[in-house]
């Protein structure tokens, strides 16, 4: 295709994303491969969804068995697959009920309404509570729960019931008994935010808050989950069990798959069309998730991840050694951010002239969300080029 042909094909598309010129036509473990054939390490995972590298082959050998049977009926009949996923995943999970959507926010959805439903089913109202520098979505119901103006900035007026405290901030907690929120709901990292973990001290404090006064608590593990943290899910870490949780992202390993899922006290009150989705939980998703935990427990998975990260972070403790300019590293497993004095962007840009794909999050975090098949010789690979790309990205010219 000529390049007039190509400028034609990317101006019949919306311009909501700020594309780097780089097309990729192949995937598999922790690289890509651009049409030009250039091989490229991969440590983005796609955003925390190729968890388990590119093209992981049960997972591709299952889906593919799928396609010759059927690939959706709608949520109007009984889909095997998705019921055999909901019990897996109550099984491995502190939940007794899955409900499957197509994303993270149509998950984050789902958890909202649920929350709401269930209070008024209770004779309680009152707003929600969220946390600065959290993200939880682009509909305009989980963009309003996202506590980040340059998110909602265009689309007001926002949807109502939503409260904002301060991340980490044990006194702001002070306020939920005289706010009377019906639920709580954060990340155990704040992945956009800029990779901000929970404090330990902060999340026994907001659990006792909770408890005390009777609101719902919504883990948002849609990056955190599916072992990016070094367990299947980050609140097994923080030694709670929330009321309700959401994932997506890793869940299906590229194949799209979001899931809320709840304890029976709550997931009671969804009944029958209180809520829905067309696509969700269709036999083809279904699959590829099931497919996914498959190989999590075949391959120990989790197991792996917890000794990779022992490697990956004695990597990036000695880049910031080795640059002064790396003023943080933050995260957990697999899960990290490189706070510099830099702008981010630049070191992607620069990290993309190396063949390495790395991720921002906010204006001064490099964000590196490694395959968790990642190997010792891949990290090495990586740490190797980190340190051209700082270099690089260190003179005055770049």
């Amino acid at each position: 295709m000529d390049k007039m042909a190509q400028t034609v094909q990317k101006q019949a598309l919306m311009q909501t994303y700020s594309r780097t010129p780089v097309k990729f036509v192949k995937g598999k473990g922790s690289y890509v491969w651009d049409e030009n054939g250039e091989k490229y390490l991969d440590f983005t995972s796609g955003i925390a969804v190729c968890n388990l590298g590119h093209v992981p082959e049960k997972v591709k050998n299952k889906v593919a068995g799928q396609l010759d049977r059927i690939w959706h009926t709608s949520n109007l009949f009984e889909i095997g697959p998705q019921e055999e996923l909901a019990e897996k995943l109550a099984a491995l999970s502190a939940f007794d009920r899955a409900f499957f959507a197509n994303s993270g926010a149509e998950a984050n959805e789902a958890a909202i309404k649920l929350a709401r439903l269930d209070a008024k089913k209770r004779g309680k109202s009152g707003p929600i509570v969220t946390f600065k520098h959290s993200f939880h979505g682009r509909t305009l119901g989980t963009l309003s729960a996202t506590a980040q103006e340059k998110i909602q900035h265009g689309f007001e007026p926002l949807v109502p019931g939503f409260i904002y405290l301060p991340f980490n901030d044990i006194a702001a907690l002070r306020d939920l008994a005289k706010i009377k929120p019906i639920a709580v709901m954060f990340e155990l990292i704040q992945g956009e935010g800029g990779v901000i973990p929970a404090e330990q001290e902060w999340v026994d404090a907001l659990v006792r808050a909770c408890r005390e006064n009777d609101c719902a608590i919504i883990v948002d593990e849609v990056q955190t989950g599916m072992g990016r943290t070094g367990t299947l899910f980050a609140y097994e870490q923080y030694g709670f069990e929330p009321d309700i949780m959401t994932l997506a992202k890793g869940l299906g390993s590229g194949i799209p798959i979001g899931a809320m899922l709840a304890k029976e006290k709550i997931a009671q009150s969804f009944t029958p069309g209180t809520h829905g989705s067309t696509f969700g939980g269709n036999p083809l998703s279904a699959t590829a998730g099931l497919a996914t935990l498959e190989t999590f427990a075949e391959e120990d998975i989790i197991e792996h991840v917890q000794k990779q990260s022992i490697d990956f972070w004695t990597k990036l403790e000695e880049l910031k050694a080795q640059f002064p300019f790396i003023k943080e590293i933050r995260g957990k497993g697999l899960m990290a951010g490189l706070e510099t004095e830099m702008e981010a962007a630049k070191i992607t840009r620069v990290a993309l002239t190396e063949h390495l794909l790395v991720l921002t999050a906010g204006p001064h975090v490099v964000r590196l969300l490694p395959p968790l098949v990642i190997t010792e010789k891949e990290t090495a690979l990586f740490a190797k080029k980190m340190q051209t790309v700082f270099a690089k990205a260190n003179q005055n010219d770049l």
